[in-house]
């Protein structure tokens, strides 16, 4: 195993200070399956003062808990002391903590086998409880006593469905079944570390796992509105899934645009055109923007089963179930504390999710302008989600549809068509200046002015638009209008 340079550096100082010092944990997991760990880990048997005495600029992170954050070339390095943890009482958080030389009893709190094992040069892999063999072996199992890990820390139930999505690993029969037994207990954990959980899980190559996390009762605690979509069928043609199955299927169809994918499921059903235009448009999205979609995919139904009804024919019918999503949505996003930004954004995708866009530039224009030219390509991978997880019998016209209305997007924005008020020729102030008075009629009058240039782009210039404007105060007693809209 090949540490990086600070990492390295870090663990001699310490050993030529005549500590025991090892990269642990996510960091060595991640390095032996070939993976970039997101950050480096270490623990020592130095105390934190100790720790805090041999490196020159240092962060208190968690110094009660022995963790002191070493700064080199401005990034952090968290160094923790080897430990024992106290006894639990709320599912979370030990009484106590005893610092400890021993490397071993430090390893054996942890959670998992697979994150209790450390590394350094000198010493080589440290893997007390068998991690090696279970990564080769593609198992999630608890370090030790499987009911006292989830005791310990409640979450632990959720990161191992969440390890199991992100790494394709099976969660061992026994701590499965420690999952389905205190499941309850994760009503004891904030709801802002569950929602890291569920973000993680959700952007992950088996997000699917979720079904795990509804299988075992842990859903019920912190997202029952999934328990119930799971358990709704659609009776409607367009639909083969319950209204969970499809909302989670097309969380791994989004995975897939996005390069993600277990290989549980047959991939073959999406059309390689489309496959290439969805990974395309997934190929410029941010790490957030992947964490809103599938966020989105997630939830977008979530109101199905509330306003379901059916008519005399047993026909499934949902009227309303966008609104009425992007309302629970909400709800749903405040409870687990997601930021402002993704709120606002999941909203308004869930809301136009089941917008039919025309293949033709004039009412597409008008359509981008009603949603928003900034969520458009976002919009595009909703939709052709959404439409790959229903029927695949009625995949073709929505599929075609969807095509015709890409490519005139694409035409919209090649020609730069203006599609917001400050896409327009003239200003609020070019408009007083040719007479309209300021106040709410200005505002209303750029608004008509938009109305006339997302249908007629070409007219999208100062001039012709003050005449436009001048026509309109000529005429307000309901007379022709010199200039049409």
């Amino acid at each position: 195993m090949i540490l990086p340079k600070n990492v390295s550096y870090i663990i001699n100082k310490l050993e030529e200070e005549g500590y025991e010092a090892y990269a642990v944990g996510g960091c060595v997991r991640d390095t032996m399956l070939g993976r970039e760990p997101e950050d480096w880990d270490i623990t020592t048997s130095a105390k934190p003062l100790e720790i805090k005495r041999i490196f020159k600029k240092t962060i208190d992170t968690g110094i009660q808990h022995g963790t002191v954050t070493v700064m080199l070339d401005h990034i952090g390095y968290e160094v923790t002391t080897y430990r024992i943890d106290g006894e639990y009482e709320d599912s979370r958080h030990p009484k106590s903590v005893e610092f400890t030389g021993n490397l071993k009893l430090d390893l054996e709190r942890r959670d998992f086998t697979i994150n209790a094992m450390a590394y350094n040069d000198t010493a080589g892999l440290v893997d007390e409880f068998d991690g090696e063999r279970d990564l080769k072996d593609g198992i999630i199992r608890c370090v030790g006593n499987t009911g006292k890990r989830f005791d310990e820390d409640a979450l632990r139930m959720l990161r191992a469905v969440r390890f199991s999505g992100q790494l394709g690993f099976e969660i061992e029969p026994n701590t499965r079944q420690a999952i389905v037994d205190k499941a309850g207990n994760l009503g004891k954990i904030s709801a802002e570390r569950i929602r890291v959980e569920l973000t993680k899980l959700l952007a992950s190559k088996d997000a699917g796992q979720i079904r795990e996390a509804y299988r075992t009762g842990m859903t019920r605690i912190f997202l029952p509105e999934l328990d119930n979509m799971m358990e709704v069928e659609q009776y409607n043609l367009h639909h083969i899934y319950t209204v969970g199955e499809h909302c989670i299927r097309s969380v791994e169809i989004m995975n897939s645009f996005f390069g993600l994918s277990s290989g549980k499921w047959d991939e073959t059903i999406i059309p390689d055109e489309v496959q290439r235009t969805a990974e395309n448009l997934a190929r410029k999205m941010s790490r957030k923007q992947h964490d809103i979609l599938v966020l989105t995919m997630l939830l977008h139904d979530i109101a199905k089963p509330v306003v379901m009804t059916k008519d005399e024919d047993g026909v499934g019918h949902f009227y309303g179930h966008p609104q009425k999503s992007e309302e629970m949505a909400r709800n749903i996003m405040k409870r687990l504390t997601f930021d402002n930004e993704t709120v606002s954004t999941v909203r308004k995708l869930i809301r136009f999710h089941d917008y039919r866009m025309e293949g033709r530039c004039r009412p597409l224009r008008h359509a981008v302008s009603k949603i928003g030219v900034d969520i458009m390509p976002m919009l595009f991978l909703v939709q052709y989600a959404d439409i790959l997880a229903q029927n695949p019998d009625k995949f073709e016209d929505k599929l075609l549809r969807q095509k015709e209305a890409y490519y005139a997007y694409n035409s919209i924005i090649k020609d730069k068509s203006p599609l917001s008020i400050k896409d327009l020729a003239v200003t609020g102030k070019d408009l007083i200046e040719a007479g309209v008075t300021p106040g709410p009629g200005l505002g209303e009058m750029l608004e008509s002015l938009l109305e006339y240039v997302l249908d007629e782009p070409d007219k999208n210039e100062k001039g012709h638009l003050i005449m436009y404007v001048k026509n309109l105060n000529m005429n307000r007693n309901g007379e022709e209008y010199g200039i049409r809209c």
